[in-house]
């Protein structure tokens, strides 16, 4: 436990900024397996869309999201091409 009160209100805050992050990380985990899923354009424009502001917001890494993104893009032109 802090010494300090203004160290009590940050474990605070970062406990409620952890469960907030966690709870978009898996939220866009789910949309990604339903977007890889479902063969439609739209649902995934706007899974990219999910990627590009969690990486925006810093919830996720630029990089990570990037990657998402072509490995999405890549999955289903492979379900288009069959």
């Amino acid at each position: 436990m802090p010494n300090i009160k203004a160290a009590v209100k940050w474990v605070r805050q970062s406990e409620k900024r952890t469960l907030r992050n966690l709870d978009a990380k898996t939220r866009l985990k789910t949309l990604f397996k339903k977007a890889k899923s479902a063969n439609d354009p739209a649902v995934t424009s706007s899974v990219e869309a999910q990627f590009d502001k969690a990486a925006g917001k810093g919830i996720i890494h630029p990089n990570k999201a990037a990657r998402k993104k072509a490995r999405l893009a890549r999955a289903l032109s492979k379900q288009s091409k069959t």
